[in-house]
């Protein structure tokens, strides 16, 4: 009777002391920019491998940062995953992340230490993709539509009602759109561009990936996208295809920060350690078929996706055009001069 008390007492202690342990990894609160099943595979796997509950919200960068600002005096999240760069700078600039080095900085490309440079060491790549047109191929033909291959061609007649962007209110794709067109053309002109594009404009969607979805669906031939989200449709099955500006084109460096402030801070830097090696890396792609280039140099380009090195590139200015001031003024022109305008 005694060994059994005694066996009894071992097991008790041992669910215990297994029980503390799981409540020791503690939580991790996760505010996440990529597709959905990106999200829900990072969240999954992270949680998976180091016993730490992931709390999850996915949205737009332009949403993201606009919570953050709001909750800058008692901030939600401890960490923001994904998103096109600029807003990450501008996090950083105001002061709403904290600066970290992961010791998984020396497997990353140089383009993603520039971004951590820049930030103040507040905010690291973890992938790069390049701004383009996609379009529905099946679409198009039917309509006799041949599809663009230059900025200039967009504002043709020809393209009347067949274009989709999203806003740059809550994209942050849109924003990286605005800027590129800015630095090719010289502002004025950009905004001059913008508005000769409008008639052109089926909608400006509220999320960057919106437009390249309803191309897949057939409700619009044309969208300003990342090139890689065209190549992820196509993967699917569906009649899409892509092309780069011949002018040259911006691109995104997607990134991670964590929040000044950050109630769990030991499992915050462990994310951000866990998200810069080649194996979560790879989550992207094989959760969803997501195509961006990774930023750890082991982690490999996923098959299919567009190579940057072939791609028209301009020397995208990601420190001026990340400061929030810019980001700030450069959108209000757009809803004051195009936004604003009747459809």
């Amino acid at each position: 009777m005694r060994l059994q008390h005694a066996a009894a007492a071992l097991i008790a202690a041992g669910c215990a002391f297994a029980a503390n342990d799981a409540a020791a990894q503690g939580t991790l609160n996760l505010y996440c920019s990529v597709q959905v099943e990106w999200c829900q595979a990072i969240a999954t796997n992270f949680q998976r491998d180091t016993g730490i509950r992931v709390n999850m919200t996915q949205r737009g960068s332009g949403e993201s940062l606009a919570a953050i600002r709001a909750e800058g005096q008692n901030p939600r999240a401890d960490v923001w995953f994904g998103g096109t760069g600029d807003p990450h700078l501008a996090a950083a600039e105001e002061n709403l992340t904290q600066a970290y080095e992961s010791p998984n900085n020396a497997q990353l490309q140089p383009w993603a230490l520039r971004q951590w440079e820049q930030s103040g060491r507040r905010a690291i790549g973890v992938y790069a993709g390049a701004v383009g047109f996609g379009y529905n191929t099946e679409l198009l033909q039917r309509k006799g539509i041949e599809p663009p291959r230059c900025w200039s061609d967009l504002t043709d007649p020809r393209f009347r009602g067949e274009i989709q962007v999203a806003n740059p209110n809550s994209s942050g794709t849109a924003y990286v759109i605005i800027a590129t067109l800015v630095q090719l053309m010289g502002e004025d002109q950009a905004f001059d561009y913008m508005r000769r594009l409008h008639p052109n404009i089926n909608s400006y969607a509220r999320s960057g990936t919106g437009p390249i979805k309803a191309v897949a669906r057939g409700e619009t031939g044309i969208s300003l996208s990342f090139v890689h989200d065209a190549v992820t449709e196509r993967n699917a099955g569906f009649p899409v295809s892509y092309t780069t500006p011949c002018e040259g084109t911006g691109y995104e460096i997607g990134s991670m920060s964590i929040l000044r402030g950050a109630r769990n801070l030991t499992q915050a830097r462990r994310f951000y350690d866990w998200a810069l090696t080649a194996p979560a890396q790879r989550l992207g792609f094989e959760a969803g078929g997501q195509l961006q280039t990774p930023s750890n140099r082991s982690a490999p380009l996923p098959p299919n996706a567009p190579d940057l090195s072939q791609i028209r590139l301009i020397e995208y200015d990601f420190a001026k055009y990340g400061r929030a001031a810019e980001r700030r003024r450069l959108i209000e022109r757009w809803d004051r001069e195009v936004g604003s305008l009747p459809r």
